[in-house]
């Protein structure tokens, strides 16, 4: 039920591992402080969506990332998602000191593209964009990240087993903002000047 297609295949993945402030330039637009060491949380199967929602209980807002579904130990597809957020209780909950996952983890807060295979792609190529309504809101590339994406699979195999299926979310770039019903997004998913992947949703 909660799957993600994968070439002609669809996998259902076990858990979905995010990577928080990878991107300096998202770090200083939401006045962050820079972290010691990589900013990790996770999202439940159940969080896994085709629906772009605007409103969970709150007003959502969209970061858009670059994603990997692993195999085998290593990256074997790219695709897009967003990982949608309830910023204002985010914020409550970092002042307090407390865990963001309710913020996070919640149904339909992982909105996920189809997922090519990485055979023959340059992974330090990799770019995103989305667009809002034909506005470009968010580009942001592999080499700007504060930890690569096998930096970032080693880190994360150090101390959880990466089962087949399972998703990374690499971060987001800076233009993050909130989702309002009817939006237009159009998200693209490059190598160098070839588009891999392209997708639309309209928010709900």
């Amino acid at each position: 039920m909660y799957s993600v297609k994968v070439g002609e295949q669809l996998l259902q993945p076990s858990k979905i591992l995010c990577v928080g402030r990878n991107y300096l330039e998202h770090i200083q637009e939401l006045n962050n402080a820079i972290p010691d060491q990589m900013v990790v949380f996770s999202k439940p199967p159940t969080s896994i969506s085709t629906t772009l929602h605007s409103f969970h209980q709150e007003p959502l807002h969209y970061e858009g990332e670059i994603c990997f579904v692993v195999e085998k130990g290593a990256l074997a597809a790219v695709g897009l998602g967003l990982d949608l957020t309830k910023r204002e209780l985010q914020s409550r909950l970092k002042q307090k000191g407390l865990p963001w996952e309710r913020a996070k983890a919640f149904d339909g807060s992982a909105v996920f593209s189809r997922f090519v295979p990485l055979k023959g792609i340059d992974v330090d190529s990799l770019e995103i964009e989305l667009f809002i309504n034909c506005v470009r809101v968010q580009k942001g590339s592999v080499k700007q990240m504060m930890y690569s994406p096998s930096t970032i699979l080693q880190e994360l195999a150090g101390y959880t087993t990466l089962c087949d299926g399972d998703i990374i979310m690499t971060g987001t770039p800076q233009g993050v903002g909130e989702v309002h019903p009817g939006d237009l997004f159009l998200a693209r998913l490059k190598s160098h000047d070839t588009t891999l992947i392209e997708i639309e949703w309209v928010a709900q």
